[in-house]
């Protein structure tokens, strides 16, 4: 059988959209203490936003459908960069919280329709090396989420916080860039079923179900890293420059974890660098808590690298399970994950309040390794079966 070409100019270019698109969604966070301040907002009010922001991800299967149906990939994936940047870019110059919630809404929108489609033309584009693709692609997300809070920070600096419009010129001509760039690349073949919500779900139920315990037991840990690491660093240390230090390093490594293990994935197989990363996660997370020194710090590093390199071996197993409703299946995912990660930071926050963040840790490290059963029923892909060292 003739493999399909890894285009490697289509990857790229759809990975960079991805480091842009997501700068701007990174950008309510930093921005945030000075749009409390500029509309007087409680910690209430400034909380909802955020939920606000994300709630537009509970549609991302219906967005599938719609995308599979009408042949859409290619264009939301185009407009997407500019849709969401225009809105961000205006937080600082709305002058009440109703039109504050109802622009992040908008952008909220428009990251589904971006992140919903986008893995689908990396698949498209990376022939039988779908690792690989996604590996690229999730690494364009995750160093948008690094470099995003500086371009914020940076924008507000040299215009103020309601002229930084002026930056969404950067996502207008991503925009254009994919327009005029972005080859088409069609789908493998003609679909045999129409799509729908039930035959998506029918196509990916063998592999959403186990998927999805993994996506739960890697929630604990990483909430407990990506969103408690400053604060247990800082009362640790004392040390608020350490604690932010210790983000950075977590997130890079994490970096490095996305780049790496979609590739060894097309390479050794799906399943088999899964088993190494959440037997390696809970390992680094419980290590990270009775350690310290510099035992402590490679610990912490591992940790990110482990618990943040399963996203683009999960992206490609889903893409490579949903033929006939590729988009369709991807929104099924997305919704499970979106809805899992923000019930787990809830229930971590509970876990650290009551036990102490500690002992948190370490539970969220036994809990990492409840994944192992779920990766256990996970079907082998015929992909696999070929995979050499």
């Amino acid at each position: 059988m003739k493999q399909k070409p890894f285009h490697t100019s289509n990857v790229l270019l759809l990975s960079f959209s991805h480091f842009i698109h997501d700068i701007y969604t990174s950008f309510l966070a930093p921005l945030l203490p000075l749009i409390i301040e500029n509309l007087s907002l409680s910690l209430g009010q400034a909380g909802l936003l955020s939920a606000v922001h994300q709630l537009p991800s509970l549609f991302n299967p219906v967005i599938g459908v719609f995308a599979d149906r009408k042949g859409l990939v290619r264009w939301l994936v185009i407009l997407a960069p500019t849709m969401t940047a225009i809105p961000m870019c205006f937080l600082g110059a709305v002058p009440s919280y109703p039109l504050l919630m109802i622009l992040l809404f908008v952008a909220g929108i428009s990251v589904a329709l971006y992140h919903v489609p986008a893995p689908v033309l990396i698949a498209r584009a990376s022939g039988m090396k779908k690792g690989r693709g996604m590996s690229f692609f999730m690494t364009g997300g995750e160093a948008a989420r690094t470099l995003g809070p500086v371009v914020a920070v940076g924008s507000v600096s040299l215009f103020g916080l309601e002229g930084i419009y002026p930056v969404a010129a950067v996502a207008v001509a991503t925009s254009l860039l994919l327009y005029f760039k972005l080859e088409k690349i069609e789908p493998p073949e003609k679909k045999a079923v129409r799509p729908s919500f039930f035959s998506g779900f029918n196509e990916i139920k063998p592999v959403l179900i186990p998927l999805s315990g993994i996506l739960t037991a890697r929630a604990f840990m990483h909430s407990a890293m990506g969103i408690f690491l400053p604060v247990y660093i800082e009362q640790q240390t004392g040390n608020l420059w350490y604690a932010g230090a210790a983000l950075a390093f977590y997130e890079a490594f994490g970096v490095a974890g996305v780049l790496s293990a979609g590739i060894l994935s097309d390479r050794m197989g799906r399943k088999k660098v899964l088993f190494a990363a959440l037997v390696a996660a809970p390992a680094a997370l419980a290590l990270f808590v009775v350690t310290a020194g510099p035992v402590r710090f490679l610990m912490m590093i591992a940790a990110g690298f482990a618990i943040l390199s399963t996203a683009p071996v999960m992206l490609a197993i889903v893409q490579e399970n949903a033929p006939n409703n590729p988009a369709a299946a991807n929104g099924l995912y997305m919704m499970v994950s979106f809805a899992v990660r923000s019930a787990t930071i809830v229930v971590v926050g509970f876990l650290g309040d009551v036990t102490g963040l500690s002992t948190m840790y370490m539970i969220c490290a036994l809990a990492g390794l409840g994944a192992i059963p779920f990766l256990m029923r996970l079907p082998t892909m015929e992909s696999e079966s070929d995979s050499t060292l």
